[in-house]
């Protein structure tokens, strides 16, 4: 009898623990799906009111005014009245999937040793199975692009929808591009003794500038070799850079390191470039306007950096790159526990930037779909694309309205529920006024 009980107490143990773990993902699209009645945010600055959209195949097949759109035979169609449609929220230059508890090294899995590593891939190291992807689409987040850290060459990244059993199943876009960091003019140095934090010149600048040089003349010549033998992977990583396929993202900050970086990206061959940081950019939008160079912008959601700045500044940075014309996109960088909060970047972005809400959703929306080259995929809500889109009972952009009824990735209904869901339920019926 003992036996069996231990037998039941281990079976009970199981299921806990089943409950306990991430949905599973959604299961592709069986038949199409209307959703009526809605207001649907496209992506692109437009807005259709008592709007209707209809996708099959993980494919958008219609959108339009409702009484415009023919429900196709045997779809499923759903009335979302009174709610708000908007595209799935890109989350750039983020860490997500990466790494899951700071403090616990075993997850954490976004740096390699050395400083030369455009071999590196975050592909490979990308964990569908995180805890914390699950609060990223309950928050409207539906694609991330998880990028490795470190060194002066990090390595490549590459996009993921925030749902699939692995990998090789979420994976959007593929190496997407190569991240490099930038040696800043000025550099700070913290004193543990006095708790005083002073920035100086940055002593060993040009050191990593000449390995830049080096580096990337090497990969230029090794990339005109036909059929190059031996193999050196570490060269051969960064030839999509010389013929246009991928990025090279740049993290730069300062105004003339964010100058002197894309013009040293140009004299080497590099065909298409992405600042990712770009806190001096509102000084050089001139400059950035003319060699076509987006700004991936780090979150704004801080104090300004110089002390004689605008204390609304970093809200008011994406505007101002926006105005200017300068393609923009927000992130919270490598914060990715943050990054459930992206669409209030936006949102603040729309408040303090001169921009209306619909341009300033193109922020992490249509304008990070085009600067990682996934445009025709994602981004807008218009035929053709994927249906990676959300139900909302209001505005996403806003905490208050940002309240996610449903998700859809690639045609997918996807679960909602995750670790933080659960345990509010759990604590909700142990606190609760009887």
């Amino acid at each position: 009898m003992k036996r069996y009980k231990l037998i039941a107490g281990l079976l009970l143990g199981l299921t806990t623990g089943v409950q306990a773990q991430n949905p599973a993902p959604a299961k592709p699209q069986t038949k199409p799906i209307v959703l009526t009645g809605a207001t649907i945010h496209i992506g692109n600055g437009e807005v259709v009111q008592n709007g209707t959209i209809a996708f099959d195949k993980g494919i958008i097949t219609q959108v339009g005014v409702a009484g415009t759109v023919t429900a196709p035979a045997g779809a499923e169609t759903i009335d979302v009245k009174g709610k708000h449609i908007f595209p799935g929220i890109i989350s750039l230059n983020t860490t997500v999937g990466l790494q899951e508890i700071a403090s616990v090294r075993a997850t954490l899995d976004y740096r390699e040793v050395g400083e030369i590593n455009p071999h590196v891939r975050a592909l490979v190291a990308y964990n569908t199975d995180s805890e914390v992807i699950p609060t990223l689409r309950g928050n409207g987040v539906l694609v991330s692009q998880a990028v490795p850290q470190g060194g002066a060459i990090s390595g490549s990244s590459s996009v993921f929808y925030s749902d699939g059993w692995n990998w090789e199943d979420a994976v959007l876009k593929k190496d997407d591009g190569i991240w490099i960091s930038w040696p800043p003019f000025l550099a700070g140095t913290f004193d543990n003794e006095t708790f005083t934090y002073t920035i100086k010149r940055n002593d060993k600048r040009q050191e990593t500038i000449d390995l830049f040089k080096q580096t990337f003349a090497e990969a230029r010549a090794y990339a005109e070799i036909a059929n190059p033998s031996p193999v050196n992977l570490r060269l051969a990583a960064m030839k999509p850079l010389f013929d246009g396929t991928t990025n090279l993202y740049i993290r730069a900050d300062y105004a003339k390191d964010i100058i002197e970086s894309i013009r040293f990206a140009k004299e080497a061959g590099v065909k298409k470039i992405v600042i990712a940081g770009g806190n001096e950019s509102y000084k050089v939008t001139t400059f950035l306007k003319e060699n076509d160079v987006p700004v991936i912008v780090n979150t704004t959601h801080r104090l300004p950096d110089g002390v004689d700045e605008n204390v609304y500044m970093p809200y008011e940075l994406p505007g101002l790159l926006h105005k200017a014309g300068v393609k923009v996109a927000v992130t919270y960088a490598d914060e990715w526990w943050r990054t459930r909060n992206l669409g209030f970047l936006a949102g603040t972005a729309s408040g303090f930037g001169n921009v209306t809400p619909e341009e300033a959703l193109q922020f992490v929306t249509r304008n990070a779909a085009d600067i990682i080259g996934a445009g025709q995929q994602v981004g807008t809500l218009e035929k053709g694309k994927q249906a990676s889109l959300l139900v909302s009972d209001g505005d996403i952009l806003d905490m208050r309205g940002n309240v996610v009824q449903m998700v859809f990735i690639r045609g997918g209904k996807v679960n909602l529920d995750d670790k933080q869901k659960r345990l509010y339920n759990k604590y909700k019926e142990k606190y609760k006024t009887k």
